[in-house]
């Protein structure tokens, strides 16, 4: 064999040896972040990385020369400046505040519970009657800011001539930070009924909306809550309780999801520091409160890019080329990790079955075609409620039922604005406790 084609073989040899030991050490590196839990803005994971792959290159270069002692540095280095790249912040490690908004009033009011949200309010503004009972709208997130589309249809339904508020959960857009073990579906529950003692006027309606509407639904299981609820309407919650989250059932007619172009825009998750951080949050291998990536970082470099296919999920398959921007990027805001922890303290919790059976307080369920949420969690509301009054199947929608695409918004809000007066259904009430079986098993 030519000497060149050997010598061509030693040095694909020699880059595939280092280019293994660069893996190892990423590997490594990997492992004892999630060791230390991220411990140190992830230092230590990398000091102790690098520590063993200096030993690792001393033990190897102990028998050559000077020159060939250097060699099995080279993986050394190279790992080093990958890893290190985890250990540095790109994004502010103290909280940006989404600018004020320029059509609403931002208000931050202090709550009994310690929580300290960001609270907008829409009076109203036509000369349609005034309806008396005020309403307040929970937002989906569980942890995030209020978007503008949902923005724009609170206005729809201050237009109806209701007293419209709402607020961004403790932690979410403008709303101030909580320690991390303070977040919990059971802090949400009691924030919203220091909300409703805190605004003085009396019962409320609630829209609780996809998170937001299983907030609502455990503050329907809670009689000292319940007592400040006038009427309630639960918009395509997610799971009420432990037992509820863990049923993997079936969706609803087919979303966006897969077949909608990718979101533009930056994301964070093509930096190596936040796609270590969240994806490993995603797999539970990091918890929330985790030392790599505070909560503040965290919230400032997630982007609505992030949430790639999530947004497309929220949209019926038709609907896929022309999904609507939701928000904007100077008013958008995410948690990833205090969400995490409130949807973990969801599955961690009891049933709520046996409480919500006593709720006495009138809804209605909305249960969106294209459905991203699973089934059951919808259905086991309305079997266990026998409160709610009507069901409205809406038909030609996905999970974000109101989304200002064709006359999707006037029909959600005349859904809702029918059950809050106490007037005929624009759909039929469907489906009934008695058709649930049949609902899941035709795959409505």
């Amino acid at each position: 064999m030519p000497p060149s084609v050997i010598r061509s073989f030693r040095f694909v040899g020699r880059l595939l040896a280092a280019t293994a030991g660069v893996v190892a050490l990423v590997a490594v590196f990997l492992a004892l972040i999630v060791a230390t839990d991220g411990a140190g803005s992830g230092f230590a994971a990398w000091s102790a990385t690098l520590g063993i792959a200096v030993v690792a290159a001393l033990w190897r270069g102990r028998r050559r020369t000077w020159r060939g002692r250097l060699v099995p540095f080279l993986p050394v280095f190279v790992a080093a400046a990958l890893t290190l790249s985890v250990c540095v912040p790109t994004a502010p490690t103290t909280r940006r505040y989404p600018s004020a908004l320029p059509f609403v009033t931002t208000e931050h009011w202090g709550l009994s519970t310690g929580s300290r949200v960001a609270v907008y309010r829409y009076p109203p503004t036509s000369n349609s009657p005034r309806h008396r009972v005020p309403l307040v709208y929970l937002n989906g997130g569980p942890v995030r800011g209020i978007s503008v589309l949902d923005h724009h249809f609170l206005q729809r339904l201050a237009g109806e001539g209701y007293d419209v508020y709402t607020y961004e959960q403790a932690g979410g857009g403008r709303s101030d930070l909580l320690p991390m073990d303070q977040y919990s579906i059971t802090r949400s529950v009691r924030d919203l009924g220091a909300f409703v003692d805190r605004l003085g006027k009396g019962r409320v309606d609630v829209l609780g909306f996809s998170a937001g509407a299983a907030v609502l639904t455990r503050a329907l299981a809670d009689p000292a809550i319940a007592a400040h609820l006038h009427r309630a309407v639960i918009a395509e919650p997610g799971p009420m309780d432990g037992p509820t989250a863990r049923i993997a059932g079936q969706k609803g007619r087919p979303s966006a999801r897969g077949i909608a172009p990718a979101m533009t825009g930056p994301r964070s998750t093509h930096v190596p520091r936040y796609a270590v951080a969240f994806g490993l949050m995603r797999l539970g291998l990091l918890s929330p409160d985790n030392g790599l990536v505070g909560q503040a970082e965290g919230d400032n470099a997630f982007t609505a890019a992030d949430l790639g296919s999530d947004t497309a999920s929220g949209y019926c398959a038709q609907d896929a080329h022309r999904i609507p921007v939701e928000d904007t990027a100077r008013n958008f805001s995410f948690s990833a990790a205090a969400s995490l922890r409130v949807q973990q303290t969801v599955k961690d919790s009891a049933s709520i079955a046996r409480q919500l059976r006593r709720s006495r307080t009138p809804a209605m369920l909305m249960i969106a075609e294209c459905s991203s949420q699973v089934r059951q969690w919808e259905t086991t509301v309305l079997a266990d409620d026998p409160a709610i009054r009507r069901t409205q199947y809406m038909p030609g929608v996905g999970h974000h039922m109101w989304n200002g695409l064709s006359d999707n918004d006037q029909r959600a809000a005349a859904v809702i604005t029918a059950f809050l007066q106490d007037k005929p259904a624009p759909l039929p009430n469907y489906p009934t406790r008695a058709d649930i079986p049949t609902f899941l098993r035709d795959h409505k």
